[in-house]
This record gives C-alpha cells, sequence and structure tokens, in this order.
C-alpha cells in the first residue's frame, strides 16, 4: 500500500493574471479587513464583503457550480472567516473569559472555512502542509537566526519609543506573564493558518502569487493594527506579511513559517515583559522604558 503524498499548497489553474477580472471583487474582499479591523466599521465591512461576492458571482455565474476553482467559493470562504473574526473584540485581554473569546472566535475562523471547502464544496481549497517542503536547509536555518537578531534590535524601538505596548495589558506577575506567552504564541499560530493557509492560498488560485500576496498582506495588516500594532507599525507587519507568504511558497512548509513567527512572536513577549517591568530585563535589551 502505498504512502499517501504530503499535502501540497493548492494550485490554481496556469497563467493566473497580475491583474485580471479576479482581482475587483478579491480586492473588495480584502478592503472589508481595514473596515472591520481598523476603521471599527461592521457595516462597512459587510457591505464591501457582499459587494465582493456579487461581483464575483456576476463575473462566474454558471462557474459557480463548475469542477474547477471557482472564485465565488473561495471569496465566500474568505469572508466566513472574516466575519467570525470580526463579532469579537481584538483588545489584548487576559481574562478567563476573553481568552476562552479569543480561542473559540479565532479557531471558527480557520475551522468553518475548512470545513466547508472540504465537505460543502468539495474541493479541498485549504490544506495545511505542515511538512510539505522537507528538510530544513542552510538558507531556512540562516533565516530564523537571522530572526531573531532583527527583532532584537528592531521590536524594543518600536513597542517603547511608540508606547504601543499599552495596548497590551500590564504583566507584572508571574500568572500574567504566562497567559501573555501562551497567547501571543497561539495568536501567532493562527496568522499563518487563517492569512497564509486560507487567505493567500484560496487568492492565488485565481491571481498571480503577487497579487494574491498583497491582498492577504491587507488583511493581515488590518487584524494586526486592532490587535495593537499601531503607530508606525505598518511599516513592520507589511514587509513581515509579504515575506511570510513568499517564504510560504519556498518552502511549501507551514511548520517553517509557523516557526518564524513563533520566534518573532517570543522576541514580542520578552519586550512587553521588559515595557511592564522596568528593570526586569533591561540588561537584554538595547531600549528601556
Amino acid at each position: 500500500m502505498r504512502a499517501p503524498a504530503a499535502p501540497s499548497v493548492p494550485e490554481g489553474p496556469s497563467g493566473r493574471p497580475l491583474l485580471g477580472r479576479a482581482v475587483a471583487p478579491a480586492l473588495l474582499v480584502a478592503l472589508a479587513a481595514p473596515a472591520f479591523f481598523v476603521l471599527l466599521s461592521p457595516w462597512l465591512g459587510a457591505a464591501l464583503l457582499a459587494a465582493g461576492l456579487a461581483v464575483s458571482w456576476a463575473i462566474e455565474r454558471g462557474g459557480i457550480r463548475g469542477p474547477g476553482p471557482s472564485l465565488t467559493r473561495d471569496l465566500s470562504l474568505i469572508a466566513v472567516g472574516m466575519l467570525i473574526v470580526s463579532t469579537m473584540s481584538l483588545a489584548a485581554k487576559l481574562d478567563d473569559a476573553s481568552m476562552v473569546r479569543f480561542t473559540v472566535d479565532l479557531g471558527g475562523a480557520v475551522l468553518v472555512p475548512y470545513a466547508l471547502s472540504r465537505w460543502v464544496y468539495r474541493d479541498r481549497a485549504i490544506s495545511f502542509p505542515w511538512r510539505g517542503g522537507g528538510r530544513w536547509t542552510r538558507w531556512q536555518w540562516a533565516w530564523l537566526a537571522a530572526v531573531l537578531v532583527l527583532g532584537w534590535l528592531i521590536l524594543p524601538f518600536y513597542f517603547i519609543t511608540s508606547g504601543v505596548y499599552r495596548n497590551w495589558p500590564v504583566v507584572d506577575e508571574p500568572g500574567l506573564i504566562a497567559r501573555l506567552f501562551v497567547g501571543v504564541g497561539a495568536v501567532g499560530i493562527w496568522d499563518e493558518l487563517f492569512f497564509i493557509c486560507t487567505v493567500f492560498v484560496l487568492l492565488r488560485r485565481h491571481l498571480a502569487d503577487a497579487s494574491a500576496n498583497v491582498l492577504q498582506a491587507i488583511v493581515f495588516v488590518s487584524f494586526l493594527w486592532e490587535l495593537g500594532y499601531r503607530a508606525w507599525g505598518p511599516v513592520l507587519t507589511i514587509p513581515f506579511a509579504l515575506l511570510q507568504a513568499v517564504i510560504f511558497l519556498k518552502t511549501r512548509s507551514l511548520a517553517y513559517v509557523v516557526t518564524v513567527h513563533l520566534l518573532f512572536d517570543a522576541v514580542v513577549f520578552a519586550v512587553l515583559v521588559h515595557a511592564h517591568n522596568p528593570g526586569l530585563l533591561d540588561g537584554l535589551f538595547l531600549v528601556s522604558p
């Protein structure tokens, strides 16, 4: 009996356009993210999702039920995930109720589109190729080290000089520090499951990789804005979002992009503890609160 093949990144038709008829509805759906998470306008976000799906339906019409990738079906999966996330406030909180709410809502934003794709649309458009790219190469290991160094150099300066560390709750005792560690890591893993393995993968079935990447970055960065990466945070989060998708295409490995993200988030966690507890980690970072 042959062993099952490792899951791969779903591909769309060859010759996917950089700018084509799929761009308009996909852009409308992507722009719902800043409406939901930056402007905090649920009605505008819902209107943009509805407009994107309507334009997509008008383009495809009978092709929605065809055997190949359907733009309308794929955009509907992204829309469902975004709607689920939009039902909650993304303000970072560490109480029991908030952590349960984050778990249920963010988990649903990944699991519901996956279930719809697999058991309703039956096209398996979403997959999670944990080790799809095989063994890590030297450049991959080198990039992991570079992530730690870059995070150590950049993140303390960003969080402390901009004051955005105040968007996270004060963590001044062991229980809260432990909760922050779990929360930061869990959200980092979720980011890759939703923004890369769901949004980006679905968009690139219809658009060139560059176009799909820009659109997923709009969604990714908007979410991070409400989460707390404000002030000049997009200067950091935009290239990070774009680069994560490129790395995913290069490695075909969810495990690798998650590892990159968790290393980055490990520095975020340490900086938040440092910022909320002056004197505790002053010897570790170059910038102090």
